[in-house]
């Protein structure tokens, strides 16, 4: 595989984390979860990093040889997508997202016991905001990215991204 940086993006439960970490043990790229800059870490709630604090640790990110990126998030993630090789955005089925976000929720609340910052509230909320991110944040994800349209690819999940990963390989 030729990429060294790839940003992988897609809906809450579209699979960015999974497939961002088949991909790094694949690669052995560095891998940066955005939530982990995004949501401050000492917190035992979800409560936004502040904007200097996400900035700082995305150019360090960015800094790097090579990385896998992955996240939900776009509007403060310009240099992430200019830098890129590759942009992978994953977009499942909505009905696939809602199960994979309910399966999160009940793991990390009853099995990891992350039960502070996972509420039913949380839940729903995310369960919500996935129903309606096609026609809404997926296009404007489109939109975002569109100056990158040569090196963005569209998936349904990790099989597809190494499928079209190994035709295009055949192809350059």
């Amino acid at each position: 595989m030729h990429y060294r940086k790839i940003h992988i993006i897609g809906g809450p439960g579209s699979g960015k984390t999974f497939s961002a970490i088949k991909l790094q043990k694949l690669t052995k790229l560095n891998l940066c979860s955005l939530d982990k800059i995004f949501w401050d870490q000492t917190e035992n709630a979800y409560i936004r990093s502040n904007e200097k604090f996400r900035t700082e640790k995305l150019n360090l990110v960015l800094s790097e040889d090579n990385w896998i990126v992955e996240g939900v998030y776009y509007k403060w993630l310009a240099d992430s997508f200019r830098a890129a090789d590759l942009i992978v955005i994953l977009n499942p089925p909505v009905f696939i997202r809602q199960w994979r976000i309910f399966k999160r929720f009940l793991k990390r609340k009853f099995i990891q016991g992350e039960f502070r910052k996972e509420t039913f509230t949380s839940f729903m909320e995310m369960f919500w905001w996935n129903q309606k991110f096609d026609s809404d944040n997926m296009f404007r994800i489109i939109d975002f990215t569109s100056q990158y349209k040569g090196k963005i690819i569209f998936c349904n999940d990790y099989n597809d991204i190494i499928n079209k990963l190994m035709i295009s390989k055949k192809v350059n």
